[in-house]
């Protein structure tokens, strides 16, 4: 199975799919067909912000198209805020997307988890992960401090790096959601979010949706080649 990996959007993201994809396939021997094709952060940060879903789906279909070229099977959005556009894009996509949202919401409810907290975009958060979690309770910040999650996000997505500063606040932020706001455990819902959470003792269950994602990602490639 040829996955077709849409990056760049940040180009930390794209890292950590790479790296877990190849890492966590090599255990059962198997080198993957993959190939990225980069997009643009800022591009997807403006639109994002801007609720562009038309204009964002048309870059994704020119990448995509690209990847189709190229001999890809499937698709793979590097970025959960990217998956902001997958209602438009989807219909006009000519590859299959294999999609981050619908996996987390699997994830959470294989473990019975029935309130998450969740960090990312404005969108994410304010949508619940783009309403996938359907039967699951979302929290997320609130007032001032989901705009100062969604800033710190989006600095990290383009730089793919987090400061101390930025680093200190989110995982503040997902402290307050567990012991404050009654969350069972903080989904990353940002894939760069990781930058910031790696490494990091916390004293409440962290859920890092881009490896969940990585997770069905390498599942499908495994269906596919034991079918």
């Amino acid at each position: 199975m040829h996955i077709g990996l849409i990056g760049g959007i940040g180009p930390a993201a794209t890292v950590f799919y790479y790296e877990r994809i190849v890492a966590q396939l090599a255990l059962s021997n198997i080198t993957p067909a993959l190939t990225i094709a980069h997009s643009s952060a800022l591009m997807l940060s403006r639109n994002v912000t801007a609720g562009n879903q038309q204009a964002q789906s048309e870059e994704f279909l020119r990448i995509s198209q690209r990847l189709a070229d190229a001999g890809a099977d499937a698709l793979v959005i590097s970025s959960m805020g990217g998956h902001f556009c997958a209602d438009t894009f989807v219909p006009m996509s000519p590859l299959p997307l294999i999609s981050g949202p619908h996996a987390v919401a699997a994830y959470l409810k294989a473990e019975g988890i029935s309130r998450i907290g969740i960090l990312g975009t404005r969108v994410v958060m304010q949508t619940g992960l783009y309403g996938a979690l359907d039967g699951i309770e979302a929290v997320t910040p609130q007032g001032d401090a989901l705009t100062l999650v969604n800033d710190d996000y989006i600095a990290i997505a383009v730089t793919g790096a987090a400061n101390d500063t930025q680093r200190d606040r989110l995982v503040r932020a997902g402290r307050h959601l567990v012991q404050k706001q009654g969350a069972q455990a903080v989904l990353l819902g940002g894939t760069d979010l990781n930058v910031a959470y790696n490494g990091v003792e916390c004293d409440f269950r962290v859920i890092d949706s881009a490896q969940i994602h990585v997770d069905a990602i390498v599942e499908a490639i495994l269906a596919n080649a034991s079918g």
